[in-house]
């Protein structure tokens, strides 16, 4: 794995992909990861399964569920690699993923860090920077579908 990413099992995250009805499926050590957008290490996704091998990042996983959680029905019912958002959506499932982190026991300043070492871009040049100062319109976005409350808590629902 590169960047020296947290690795998705060191947390015990499965719960929270239960909690959006989404299935944990672990691939063998070098094999191809189906669903998987990025290729190498990176998480996939197809219908309701999240693929990950030992050395994917669980930056890669939360981003991957946060996609599930933020796209419509329909988009969902025909998933396969590809989550086809927008912009807007893709800054939401950047917010959601690290709120997703808190969950599984994961500071932000690692998930900042994870995010950064990967290279996710973001206008004020950091996730932290970003989070704290720039996501307004994520976090309002996610209220909008009913993903986070009006505290931006998460609310385990699944965009509509």
């Amino acid at each position: 794995m590169s960047h020296d990413c947290l690795p998705w099992h060191s947390v015990d995250c499965a719960a929270i992909f239960a909690r959006y009805g989404l299935r944990l499926s672990q691939v063998a050590a070098r094999a191809s990861i189906p669903g998987s957008y990025w290729g190498d290490c990176e998480a996939g996704l197809v219908a309701d399964t999240l693929y990950v091998r030992d050395d994917t990042p669980l930056h890669s996983l939360l981003h991957e569920s946060a996609h599930y959680a933020c796209m419509t029905a329909t988009r969902r019912a025909s998933l396969h690699t590809d989550a086809g958002s927008c912009d807007m959506e893709e800054t939401a499932v950047c917010y959601l993923q690290v709120r997703l982190a808190e969950h599984c026991g994961v500071p932000r300043a690692r998930m900042f860090a994870d995010m950064d070492a990967w290279g996710y871009s973001f206008r004020l040049g950091n996730a932290r920077a970003w989070f704290e100062s720039d996501a307004r319109d994520a976090r309002c976005w996610l209220q909008s579908h009913g993903l986070l409350d009006t505290h931006a808590a998460v609310t385990w629902r699944l965009r509509e």
